[in-house]
């Protein structure tokens, strides 16, 4: 964040460590994640715009240049006959934790869980530069999604908007393949 001392920063960087580890606690997240995750932290940003709703009519924000990368990649796949619109983007860390605990609620083990959603504070989404796209015809965050229209435009264009596939197949984060998650990489917001 601009305008902070490197005491404020350290300050800031602890706050958010105590953070995400009270919350890894309250869900059975070894102790030991935060030092051993293949996963980069990921830091809420200080500023976020509102987006247009998303599939589901729920409000979305994104950070300013991820919302204009979005709005323009969305606008020139819809001006090549490609339909796209947002399945999520920005999620706290306590949204996070609430979509691990439900699943924990249905009998889910912890070590599973992770294989599929981020534990919080690693979660791209988190940085509100990861959204996730759907396409009409197509079930919301299903891997078949690799085979629409939508994502083969995604595949060839996605880039010259800022936006990378964060979760291809066999990455080395150890998270499964997500065809729909995408990441606006402004190093500017990095």
């Amino acid at each position: 964040m601009t305008g902070m001392n490197k005491s404020t920063d350290s300050n800031s960087r602890e706050e958010f460590l105590a953070r995400v580890q009270a919350v890894h606690q309250c869900l059975g997240i070894p102790a030991n994640f935060l030092s051993e995750s293949r996963l980069p932290l990921c830091v809420e940003p200080p500023l976020l715009v509102a987006t247009e709703d998303d599939f589901y009519g729920r409000p979305q924000r994104l950070t300013p240049a991820a919302h204009d990368a979005w709005a323009t990649m969305r606008a020139s796949a819809a001006a090549a006959g490609v339909e796209i619109h947002l399945i999520s983007a920005f999620r706290d860390i306590e949204y996070q934790q609430q979509l691990i605990a439900r699943k924990i609620d249905r009998g889910q083990k912890i070590e599973e869980i992770l294989k599929v959603n981020a534990a919080p504070g690693f979660s791209e989404h988190h940085t509100g530069r990861a959204i996730d796209i759907g396409t009409p015809g197509c079930d919301a965050l299903a891997e078949e999604f690799e085979n629409t229209e939508a994502f083969q435009w995604l595949s060839e264009n996605a880039g010259e908007f800022g936006f990378v596939l964060s979760y291809p197949r066999n990455n080395v984060l150890g998270i499964s393949y997500e065809p729909w998650h995408w990441c606006y990489k402004n190093p500017d917001e990095a």
